[in-house]
């Protein structure tokens, strides 16, 4: 379900010689509001049903050893909700000290990101900013390696046990729901009552919808960019020390970690690490250059990615101990070590492309730097907008191949931790929908922009996920 709705103050573009320059086009798809995710209706079902959603595979979790609980009959429905509500009260209510170690945390990475030092890029053309190109400070190594460096002391010395974090995991989990819902709806109102974060930008009119997918397309303070902060200082980064914890807490128990946890560990950190060796490369993705900051971006950011994509180690942790086979534990290492090479070097190679052509790529040394991050003499499609559309590298085999190399690995979570619960899999099954939604959505976008050179890309790299499949 989808419905154009044309954005106010939409200036009919130029042509020459009876068509679109990209500068042009670019301002029409940045100005064109759509109606997605069924509209109003659907995105504000979204924002009551997402928290409700957390709570609830939290309850399996920490309650019904992760196995999905309901109603055993019509007249238990009502004391069933009870029951929910009392488990959310016992553990999950909110507190000071909770609160407080989600909200230092936060704002503990928000000033690394400020002050530690890094490398600039420019960010890709803004149609709606006349094309200007904002600068970006890319510190995340520094800065993850600093966070590193206080937990363990922190941990070490006993001052703070990271095992707090899966002790107090359901009352951080609230802070962190609350955080993202007030952040959502302050964005918003001081957007469009104030100047602060500038004007907004690409609005429909329904404030509902546009608390969803936002009012601000570039929320700054100062030089903290807001956009790269939550979507990368923070989700990861808790993701991956809730994993952390998990794994502590196991050994704290029992005395051993199990290899599932191990494994859940090792995937966390590759991703949180990949995301900062690589930050360079996240100003030209289209979360920064088109996605506003609302809802769907913030509260998924503080809340969503942190507490539910660790769903996996919450699990194994109230598991106990578990080992599986050799064999079906080397497939399961194969899959999200394969997956992982493909993501890294293929996001490398397609951001680089984009810096490259833009003047703003900057090689970096920073750990690891895969073969096949960086293409010499790539091929590409030069449209009639100005634009090149890369065919070389892993985009001469599939148009996404790196959201198939992402669903690897999210594949890769569910597997390691058996098949005991459906929850493990919640990852890899909203991704999934996740991906093809906004692939379908690209597709459309795309053909728009660049008509019969579009056309003639989908012939050259045929293949959407699989070679020779999809």
């Amino acid at each position: 379900y989808q419905r154009r709705v044309r954005g106010r103050g939409v200036m009919r573009s130029k042509q020459t010689n009876g068509k679109l320059n990209e500068k042009d086009t670019s301002k029409i798809v940045d100005s064109e509001v759509i109606y997605e995710f069924g509209g109003p209706a659907g995105v504000t079902l979204m924002m009551v049903f997402f928290p409700l959603l957390m709570y609830y595979f939290w309850i399996c979790l920490e309650f019904y050893d992760g196995k999905l609980t309901y109603p055993s009959s019509v007249y238990d429905i009502v004391p069933f909700f009870q029951r929910l509500w009392h488990h959310i009260l016992d553990k999950a209510a909110p507190n000071v000290y909770s609160t407080t170690i989600y909200i230092v945390f936060c704002l503990f990475e928000a000033a690394l990101a400020y002050v530690m030092p890094g490398v600039i890029v420019k960010g890709l053309p803004l149609p709606s900013e006349g094309g200007k190109q904002l600068e970006y400070l890319c510190n995340g190594v520094y800065s993850f390696y600093t966070t590193l460096i206080v937990s363990f002391v922190l941990h070490y010395f006993n001052i703070w046990r990271l095992t707090e974090i899966v002790d107090n995991f359901g009352h951080i989990m609230t802070a962190a729901i609350f955080v993202g819902i007030a952040v959502s709806i302050l964005t918003y109102v001081l957007t469009v009552f104030t100047p602060v974060f500038g004007k907004p930008h690409r609005m429909s009119g329904n404030v509902f919808y546009d608390i969803f997918m936002g009012a601000p397309l570039n929320p700054r303070i100062g030089k903290l960019d807001l956009k790269i902060w939550v979507e990368i200082r923070v989700p990861w980064i808790i993701l991956f020390y809730v994993s952390l914890s998990a794994a502590l807490k196991q050994y704290e128990t029992y005395g051993v970690i199990s290899t599932p946890l191990y494994f859940m560990c090792l995937a966390h950190l590759l991703y949180v690490n990949a995301c900062m060796k690589g930050e360079e490369c996240i100003p030209t993705t289209w979360d920064i250059f088109y996605e506003k900051w609302g809802f769907m971006l913030i509260f998924w950011n503080f809340a969503g990615v942190p507490f539910t994509y660790c769903i996996g180690s919450i699990y194994l942790l109230k598991l106990g101990p578990v080992e599986h086979s050799t064999p079906y534990t080397y497939i399961c290492f194969a899959m999200l070590l394969v997956g992982y090479y493909i993501w890294d070097t293929a996001n490398s190679q397609k951001n680089r492309f984009r810096m490259s052509l833009q003047g703003t790529y900057v090689p970096r040394k920073t750990f690891p730097q895969l073969p096949w991050g960086t293409l010499k003499n790539p091929t590409y499609i030069q449209t009639k907008q100005g634009s090149m559309l890369l065919t070389s590298g892993w985009w001469g085999i599939c148009r996404k191949i790196h959201y198939t190399a992402d669903l690897m690995m999210a594949l890769s979570w569910g597997l390691i931790c058996g098949f005991g619960s459906f929850l493990p899999y919640f990852y890899f099954i909203f991704f999934f929908f996740v991906l093809v939604h906004r692939v379908s959505r690209d597709m459309k976008r795309c053909a728009k922009k660049y008509g019969q050179d579009w056309k003639k890309y989908c012939q050259t790299v045929p293949w959407i996920f699989i070679p020779y499949v999809y």
